[in-house]
């Protein structure tokens, strides 16, 4: 529910647009807002979850989620959408922050892999799928309806969690408030940041908040560095292997979100296609992710993940920029083999990766390696969908065509920063 909850409002977005007589570049805030309340709180929330049990703050999030999911559906101004999606995001970081902690606590380590992959394959699946959905519901029902479902299973889903969630050791240390207030400032102010230069803001205001977020990162590191569970894990951020699986992440999922946002919009604005169509065409790119993705699993136990992960996004790259280079006219299944590909290298890409950033980690500091793992995806998604408010702000016309080849070039980089991983330096840290 977390994970789709990211792209759900993709597909219904140029409704949304029409129905609140609001622009697509301040429509994206509904999903910027979502992205932006999670990512400024993973990491708090998942050193609190160390603190007071990731059951906790499981079962506090699923709450807020579905309170949030509530305020979503009776919403009827552009701005009262945005608080309320910023509520449901909070709610829906305290499950992702610690979900992957959950994970390793749940499965004993010989059997981790198969665990993480069915989670991972779950997480990419669910980020995919959201169009799907949402064509679903709009073909029988208006937008609201995208988040009314979500209370009824977020109340099933609560009463589920209450009986099988683990019970973990709390950790001994306070919560570092200092600290959660300056990474949420650093996170925060550098995403609205990169919104403003989007808008065409003030070159003078986009500086301000460049350097706010500059300094509070500053800040939040040189603190961090003398605790021994710090809520920024640069303590794992010194293993070579687990920085460069973070920022293969970040690179990732920016790529996706990319797409994500861009690809409705495109198929819409270009060939005229309703909101049950671009759910429809888009529905192979999940598919193809959770098939892939248990069979990554598996091949991440023969195979180094760095390659895997490299070969995966490569594949995602070509095509994103098959899809940005489609015809003026293309029949269905010129629409599916691209969306296949897509899906498939993404598949390929993050359970080897995910797995490999888990395992670097010492077992008392999952929680750390948990919410690491989520705020890059996070983190990625938000600067993904950011980055597409720019490319239409730039070019109105042509801006989502640009925003796929923009998110082609991201899996590439990311594809390279997987590759540096079977070098000596940054294999480091593997077996850990």
């Amino acid at each position: 529910m977390g994970v789709i909850d990211s792209t759900v409002v993709n597909v219904a977005l140029p409704t949304i647009v029409r129905d609140l007589n609001t622009s697509p570049a301040l429509a994206v805030w509904i999903i910027n807002g979502y992205q932006l309340a999670i990512t400024i709180s993973l990491l708090p929330l998942a050193s609190l979850g160390e603190i007071i049990g990731y059951r906790r703050v499981y079962l506090a999030g699923l709450v807020l989620f579905t309170f949030g999911s509530a305020c979503c559906a009776m919403s009827d101004t552009l701005a009262l959408l945005v608080v309320a999606r910023i509520l449901q995001g909070l709610g829906a970081s305290s499950i992702l922050s610690i979900n992957t902690a959950l994970v390793r606590f749940i499965y004993p380590r010989d059997q981790l892999g198969r665990g993480l992959g069915i989670n991972v394959m779950v997480v990419a699946t669910s980020s995919a799928i959201g169009p799907t959905i949402a064509a679903g519901i709009m073909s029988i029902a208006t937008w609201p309806y995208l988040f009314a479902v979500n209370v009824p299973l977020g109340l099933l889903t609560l009463v589920l969690g209450a009986r099988a969630l683990p019970y973990t050791r709390p950790a001994r240390h306070k919560f570092d408030w200092p600290s959660a207030i300056l990474s949420a400032v650093t996170f925060g102010f550098g995403i609205v940041a990169i919104d403003s230069v989007a808008h065409d803001t003030a070159l003078a205001i986009s500086a301000m908040e460049f350097a706010i977020a500059a300094v509070a990162c500053i800040l939040l590191v040189h603190r961090q560095a003398h605790m021994i569970s710090p809520l920024l894990p640069v303590d794992l951020l010194r293993i070579p292997v687990f920085t460069l699986s973070v920022a293969t992440s970040v690179a990732s999922f920016c790529s996706q979100m990319l797409a994500l946002t861009a690809i409705p919009l495109y198929f819409a604005d270009r060939f005229g296609y309703s909101a049950t169509d671009i759910g429809l065409v888009i529905t192979p790119w999940p598919i193809a992710i959770a098939v892939v993705s248990p069979i990554s699993g598996r091949l991440v136990e023969r195979y180094p993940a760095g390659l895997l992960c490299g070969i995966g996004l490569v594949v995602f790259g070509i095509g994103l920029s098959t899809l940005a280079m489609i015809p003026d006219h293309p029949a269905r299944l010129d629409v599916v083999w691209r969306m296949v590909l897509a899906g498939a290298g993404f598949g390929l890409f993050q359970t080897p990766n995910n797995r490999t950033m888990i395992a670097a980690a010492p077992r008392q500091r999952s929680g750390g390696a948990s919410g690491m793992q989520a705020i890059a995806r996070a983190l990625g998604m938000t600067t993904g969908a950011t980055l597409v408010a720019l490319c239409l702000g730039r070019d109105p016309t042509n801006g989502t065509q640009v925003a796929l080849f923009t998110g082609t070039g991201f899996a590439l980089l990311g594809a390279t920063l997987s590759v540096l991983r079977l070098s000596p330096i940054g294999a480091r840290g593997t077996d850990s």
